[in-house]
Formats: structure tokens, sequence, C-alpha cells
């Protein structure tokens, strides 16, 4: 089964490999590392993917990287999308050899951009509530409520609130950015975590505006982009 792990490391030549070294003693094979995030407090936030044999326990994972000085996890989990990791640079190369459906495409390629995620492009009606345009395995009922977050001029967070969020919602955690419109936005969102960092909300916020470019003026054929 894989998990994903997001460790908080000292940020310094070899703690990267401590971690993976203790990783791999604990019983977890490593498929994939993402650097998230270099902190400015001398500390870096990293993901590792793992593949864990049937029988062991996650909790020996956590337990061998606490045993590492100044490490921590933030959070250990299933990852449902396993080792099929992408990169930004990929997205965006899937983006363009599809710019009709280049939005759809960077959902269907967030739950590897942005591990433990699910995604969502939702779009506002005139009513204020917002409809599925498309989304990904794992992703919470989202049609027919109305988020207060829309029109949305800009990437952010969102923290579900039972004020406006349906009961799928709970414990829900994600960033939003919008496309080539305020009220077109995809969401990448995780179910209890870990929580969404600073350099996440960027980066959607980069790519969602790449799709929305690609999908504007990207047609070879000069032909206008599909309604969805």
């Amino acid at each position: 089964m894989f998990h994903l792990l997001r460790v908080v490391m000292p940020d310094r030549p070899g703690a990267l490999g401590d971690v993976a070294t203790a990783l791999a003693v604990a019983g977890g094979d490593i498929v994939g590392v993402e650097v998230v995030e270099h902190r400015a407090d001398g500390f870096a936030v990293d993901d590792f993917t793992l593949d864990l044999p049937p029988g062991r326990a996650a909790d020996g994972l956590v337990s061998a990287c606490m045993a590492l000085p100044g490490v921590e996890v933030e959070f250990v989990g299933p990852y449902a999308a396993g080792g099929n990791l992408q990169r930004d640079l990929e997205a965006i190369e899937a983006m363009t050899e599809h710019p009709r459906r280049a939005d759809v495409v960077l959902v269907d390629l967030v739950p590897g951009v942005f591990p433990g995620s699910w995604g969502l492009l939702l779009e506002q009606r005139r009513d204020c509530t917002v409809t599925v345009v498309a989304a990904t395995p794992g992703a919470p009922l989202a049609e027919g409520f109305s988020p207060p977050w829309l029109p949305l001029e800009r990437a952010t967070r969102v923290f579900a609130d039972p004020s406006w969020a349906p009961p799928s919602w709970d414990d829900v955690i994600a960033a939003i950015a919008p496309l080539n419109t305020a009220t077109r936005v995809v969401v990448a969102g995780r179910n209890g975590g870990p929580q969404t960092l600073d350099s996440e909300v960027m980066r959607l916020a980069h790519l969602a505006a790449l799709a929305g470019t690609v999908r504007r003026v990207g047609h070879i054929d000069g032909s206008p982009p599909p309604a969805v």
C-alpha cells in the first residue's frame, strides 16, 4: 500500500539522506521524494511517497523519522495516486498537448502534482451555486452549494466550514486558484491533511494561470475554446 509521509527536517546537507535511510530500514520502499518548501527558519518540508509491504504499519515509518534529531512528521496517510508522481513541467507539457482541455487536464493531474490531493474544476452559476466541470476520484460532492470564495480573484487556501460546506467536505483543506475567469476555479484538496503550504498555493496559481492561457489562446486551428 502506498503512503504519503510529510516530514519537516533541518535544511542541511545529509538530512534528506538520513531520513531516507531511516525509512528504508523501517521497511518503506521510497518511490518518490518531493522537496515541498525551504522554510526561513532553517527547516525543509519534504513529501515521501512509500510503498509499504503488507503487514507493515505506518507507525514504524513515523517512529524511524522521529528518532532523528530535529526531524518531525507532519502527516502520514494512504496515498491513492501511489507512484504516479508528476512534476509541474510534466503537467505543463500535458496541457499544451491538449490545449482545448488544458483546465481539465490540470485537474486530472492534481493528485500526482500535489501528493495526497484530489482535484476539482468548478464553475459558478448565475445563481451563485457551483457546478462540477471535472473531478478526480476521491473528490467530495461539490454540486449545488454556494461557497463564499467565489468569484475568486487570486489563489488562496480554503478550509471547510459548515456555514457553506456540505457534509462531504468535512475535514477538507484545499488550495484554489482561478483560471481565465474568477468564476471558474481549480481546486487541489485534501481530506484531513497535510496542510496546504504557501509554496503549494503559489504553484497551483501558476499552473492554473497557464492552463487558462493555454485554453484561451493555444488553439492551432484558431477556433474558440469549448464551453467545458
